[in-house]
């Protein structure tokens, strides 16, 4: 147990940023609402799905790619995590420029027509995998939650644990919105998450940018 306990507040700390980062509406959860709204519920779950499929491999790109970045240069820990928090930094400020803006989310159906469920799947596999901010994004959560020395686990854990959290955070995305009344709900509370959101995003970069270890 003494073992793990180290590692536990990293952990935590990287499945928060991670659940914050889908609080804030990019591309994929935009697109998620929107084929949800226009669409329906069916295609909304089906393009969910690929979505978090999409983060998966993500998760597993950038936890392969930093531990046999960190098992050649162990320094480079140090420079992966100031990119990591630049980055959060600015999610920060952009989280509270959207607080201060009065435009509600913008989401908009899908081009290409209606598809089939796995047309669907496939699309949202693609929005997420070709998201040119994913890539930091992941960087900076598993930053978060990797030490200097961790073992192989704890990687592990955090990509199975964002992938279980972004099925059911997705597909619930996907349910809510296919409803007009969840769409006004989150209209009206938008620039308070938004504020909540730049709080933490500007908290976890400092925490990342002055980390020793």
């Amino acid at each position: 147990m003494d073992q793990i306990t180290p590692y536990i507040p990293g952990i935590l700390l990287a499945y928060s940023a991670f659940l914050l980062g889908i609080a804030s509406p990019g591309p994929n959860i935009l697109a998620v609402l929107g084929t949800s709204m226009s669409a329906g519920r069916g295609p909304g779950v089906a393009l969910a799905l690929g979505v978090a499929t999409g983060s998966f491999t993500w998760a597993v790109l950038t936890v392969l790619g930093l531990s046999t970045l960190l098992a050649v240069y162990a320094s480079a820990l140090t420079v992966i995590k100031s990119a990591g928090g630049l980055y959060l930094l600015w999610l920060a400020v952009k989280s509270l420029k959207s607080a201060a803006s009065r435009h509600d989310i913008e989401a908009r159906e899908l081009s290409g027509g209606k598809r089939s469920p796995a047309g669907y799947l496939v699309r949202g596999y693609v929005i997420q995998m070709t998201n040119p901010k994913a890539a930091l994004a992941w960087i900076a959560i598993i930053s978060l939650g990797l030490k200097e020395g961790a073992p192989f686990w704890v990687g592990a854990v955090i990509v199975l644990g964002t992938f279980l959290l972004s099925i059911l955070i997705h597909i619930l995305y996907a349910v809510a919105f296919s409803t007009p009344v969840m769409v006004r709900v989150y209209g009206r509370a938008r620039r308070f998450i938004q504020m909540l959101l730049g709080g933490f995003f500007a908290f976890a970069g400092l925490k990342l940018l002055f980390s020793r270890t």
